[in-house]
């Protein structure tokens, strides 16, 4: 009777949404790599430029050797950070590179010519949307990513992910420079710009480059300390009073970028499922910060 009650109360519409979101996330992202970035001799940040870094070495084929990389990400993950950890990526190291091994087989070429321009950028806004399709989701693509949340929580507790995460990537696209050339690095910088503009984009839109996430939970500690110790953003407590339910409460407010966002996002979610999130779209910000204007220097 238990297990029948957990399997009706299951969040079947929600598990199915979230499918249909990875599947075309996936889609999209193994056709960026398949499909323009491979057939045009590029190579990228994260664990995709780590496999191409690879393939100079290995004659395998691009979807097996990422296969292989996404499991060990995987098997780690689960050694270090725990059952729990493992499973929010489980479903992303399957479903991605079952995507590459299909674009593999169609062999479907965006570009009719080898252009190295024209493939950076349709590669940096194809795998933007592939990646922004996943985030509203509010899951991980489980490559550099977990990778960094290791580092951060094993190694370097006092060094924000996002900076790990930067790290990580820059030394992949260094790599790919002494291995492809520096062009093909440069390339990737640029496809790597695209790719996080057109990722906030699939997220909020047009909008500016920091959002103001307001935060009413009953878990207030915890939150803090992951935005204050993990993202390093600034958090400001404001007392609250529902005037439907006369309690007071205590709202969080902090100011960050749309990727630092879904992060604190997803934390919130697995932390307390009752919190209350509200993000507002911000014009500018003038003082000091990551992301700020400088309010001596604005006029």
């Amino acid at each position: 009777m238990k297990l029948r009650a957990k399997f009706l109360n299951f969040k079947w519409n929600k598990l199915i949404l979230d499918i249909i979101f990875l599947c075309f996330g996936c889609a999209f992202g193994a056709f960026a790599s398949i499909g323009v970035m491979i057939p045009n001799g590029l190579s990228s940040g994260g664990i995709t430029g780590v496999v191409r870094i690879l393939q100079q070495y290995i004659n395998i084929d691009f979807s097996l050797l990422y296969y292989i990389g996404a499991m060990v990400i995987l098997i780690i993950c689960w050694i270090l950070l725990g059952r729990k950890e493992a499973e929010k990526i489980i479903l992303m190291t399957v479903l991605y590179p079952a995507f590459l091994v299909l674009f593999e087989r169609l062999d479907f070429v965006l570009l009719e010519q080898k252009d190295m321009t024209l493939a950076s950028i349709f590669f940096g806004i194809i795998a933007g949307i592939g990646s922004g399709l996943v985030f509203v989701r509010g899951y991980s693509s489980g490559g550099t990513d977990t990778v960094a949340k290791i580092i951060k929580i094993k190694i370097f507790p006092h060094i924000a992910m996002s900076q790990i995460l930067l790290c990580l990537d820059s030394a992949v696209i260094i790599c790919s420079g002494f291995v492809y050339g520096k062009n093909v690095a440069l390339y990737a910088l640029v496809s790597s710009v695209i790719f996080s503009k057109t990722t906030e984009m699939l997220l909020y839109g047009f909008d500016p480059k920091v959002v103001q996430l307001e935060i009413i939970s009953d878990k207030n500690q915890v939150i803090i300390d992951y935005i204050l110790n993990e993202i390093r953003r600034g958090v400001t407590t404001v007392m609250i009073k529902g005037e439907y339910s006369k309690v007071t409460k205590h709202k969080l407010i902090t100011i960050c970028s749309p990727r630092e966002s879904m992060l604190i996002k997803r934390f919130v979610a697995e932390t307390d499922r009752n919190a209350f999130v509200t993000v507002l779209h911000v014009e500018t910000v003038w003082g000091a910060g990551k992301g700020f204007s400088n309010i001596a220097e604005t006029k």
